[in-house]
């Protein structure tokens, strides 16, 4: 069974720990194994998708920048009957963060948000009145490493308007509370075919917000109360059930977890930082290639 390893045309930067570089490693691991699996970038044209039976993404990391041609992608590969991992619909469905809407109606905690549509032309005070917050960060819907984020202050709501109607005339945009607890650690369950896996921390250094490595962020390995792992896998039980990989971001609120992110796509999983993981991977793709 041939296989496509997903990934794309940029580098990216990302330490290893315990002996073991996600990026550059997994590939080769994978193909020690016995699998017939190959690197290809997706948007590609010398591409012979044909050959292939499976696609499994791994770091299509600038779909967000080529949204249009993304989805193309997608459909062209879907017309050829390929196998995608994860599977066509939870990809379409995670792309845009309008689907924290859906999580939210079920009944469950994401951290308080605002969806503004492209072309927004409102004040910026109604939204901190509405979100109860002296700070907010605002992102794009469709977006990937803090592309396009930047943090609000109520005090210079004014200033900011101008630049904050220049970002929606490129798309929708949400719109949350700069959450304090940030600054304690956003927390990473991961998981594979259902299965709990391990859980990382991730801290952004002092006076920024952002938890990304690139950005000076820390990385740890957590282990987490049973709690708190239940609760990142109801969201999976819920929403994400048949991926073979997903990783529930989200921070600790008054000793609750609340939900950031749903991470169905293209994430890193920190495979070096669970002991075990990089296995657990494994065996769950090789569950999802016997199913096909």
């Amino acid at each position: 069974m041939k296989i496509a390893y997903i990934t794309y045309n940029g580098t990216a930067s990302y330490s290893a720990a315990n002996n073991f570089n996600e990026l550059e490693g997994l590939l080769p691991y994978l193909q020690n194994k016995g699998l017939d699996i190959t690197a290809e970038i997706w948007d590609d044209p010398q591409v012979n998708w044909k050959q292939y039976e499976v696609a499994l993404l791994k770091t299509p990391w600038d779909y967000f920048e080529k949204y249009e041609q993304f989805k193309d992608w997608l459909n062209k590969i879907e017309r050829l009957q390929i196998k995608l991992i994860n599977d066509y619909a939870i990809v379409r469905w995670n792309m845009d963060k309008h689907y924290l809407k859906e999580v939210a109606a079920a009944g469950f905690e994401i951290i308080p948000s605002v969806f503004l549509n492209q072309g927004w032309k409102d004040k910026l005070q109604a939204l901190f009145d509405q979100l109860h917050a002296d700070k907010l960060i605002i992102k794009p819907c469709v977006s990937g490493g803090s592309r396009n984020t930047i943090v609000l202050a109520r005090h210079n709501a004014h200033e900011d308007t101008s630049r904050v109607h220049e970002l929606l005339t490129e798309g929708d945009y949400i719109v949350q509370p700069l959450m304090p607890q940030v600054q304690e650690g956003e927390w990473s369950f991961i998981f594979f075919n259902g299965q709990y896996s391990h859980t990382i921390i991730k801290k952004p250094k002092a006076g920024d917000f952002r938890v990304q490595q690139i950005f000076g962020g820390t990385i740890a390995s957590i282990s987490p109360r049973q709690q708190y792992i239940d609760q990142a896998k109801s969201y999976i039980t819920r929403f994400a059930q048949n991926t073979m990989y997903a990783r529930v971001d989200g921070l600790m609120v008054n000793g609750n977890f609340v939900l950031m992110e749903l991470e169905l796509i293209d994430p890193f999983l920190y495979l070096s930082y669970g002991t075990g993981a990089i296995e657990r991977y494994y065996n769950a793709l090789l569950e999802q290639l016997a199913g096909k």
